[in-house]
């Protein structure tokens, strides 16, 4: 919406210095989406209200902006970081046109989105365990063709799949559990833990994909997963030890790393 400049108390700059107030970083930036996203004055005091009080901006709005596009993030679901990006390009570059791609732990469905408008005719299926991040990644996803399983990573999906995945994609939850706790609190408060917690060294859930990763790619098709820089290593390693050609890639301006497993182009299935 257009703030009415005779309301200062309405005024960008106010809207900005509230934001300020309550500890947002990039308060000029938010005040703008939310005075473009409110359909009216009394709808943008009460955004402003929730923002201030800590909801994340994206489930303020009701999306997030990633990959240039415009994804709807649901309340109580993971938002989707612009470290990611990072994810999304690798995959995209170690897919096929027409490939089948995975999104593993899809939560809002943004990395699968994303790399889906990067591939030609890209077959999109995703899943996640936690029901509100289904429902939402299903609204981000049917428009695309893709489809939506609830479950535990691969339990759900649908055993045509299995020995055809291009690529397998995944922002599993990496943080230590110890380190959780020291998150910023809209992460802590507003996220769920199951899209945060990865077990004592944060690696237990990529572990799992990648011990199961084997039995849906097709042969020379890829598993990526999202890490911390300081897990690259062990995290590395557990590809390897699920037969997997490890390698890692990683950039510095968004602080993303990322480990890109190949799948052996001979593969003896079980």
């Amino acid at each position: 919406m257009s703030t009415p400049t005779g309301d200062q108390g309405l005024s960008l700059s106010a809207i900005a210095s509230a934001l300020r107030a309550a500890g947002c970083v990039f308060a000029e930036a938010e005040a703008e989406v939310l005075a473009a996203a409110a359909p009216t004055t009394d709808a943008l005091r009460a955004m402003l209200e929730q923002r201030a009080a800590g909801l994340p901006l994206e489930h303020v709005v009701g999306w997030a902006e990633f990959c240039g596009l415009r994804i709807a993030v649901d309340p109580g679901v993971f938002v989707p970081r612009r470290r990611s990006e990072l994810l999304v390009r690798q995959a995209a570059q170690s897919c096929w046109p027409g490939g089948i791609v995975i999104d593993l732990a899809c939560g809002c469905g943004a990395i699968g989105a994303a790399i889906a408008s990067l591939v030609t005719a890209a077959e999109l299926h995703a899943c996640d365990i936690d029901q509100a991040a289904v429902r939402c990644a299903r609204r981000n996803l049917r428009p695309l063709g893709g489809r939506v399983y609830a479950g535990d990573l691969y339990q759900p999906l649908p055993r045509r799949l299995r020995g055809k995945a291009a690529v397998i994609a995944g922002n599993v939850p990496y943080v230590p559990t110890e380190q959780v706790r020291l998150m910023p609190a809209e992460a802590r408060t507003h996220e769920p833990l199951v899209a945060l917690d990865g077990g004592p060294d944060g690696l237990d859930v990529l572990r799992q994909a990648a011990a199961g990763a084997g039995d849906w790619l097709a042969p020379g098709g890829h598993l990526l997963i999202e890490v911390s820089a300081g897990q690259a290593a062990e995290a590395s390693a557990a590809f390897a030890d699920a037969g997997l050609a490890a390698a890692v890639a990683a950039d510095e301006d968004l602080g993303a790393t990322v480990i890109i497993g190949r799948q052996p182009a001979s593969v003896r299935r079980r």
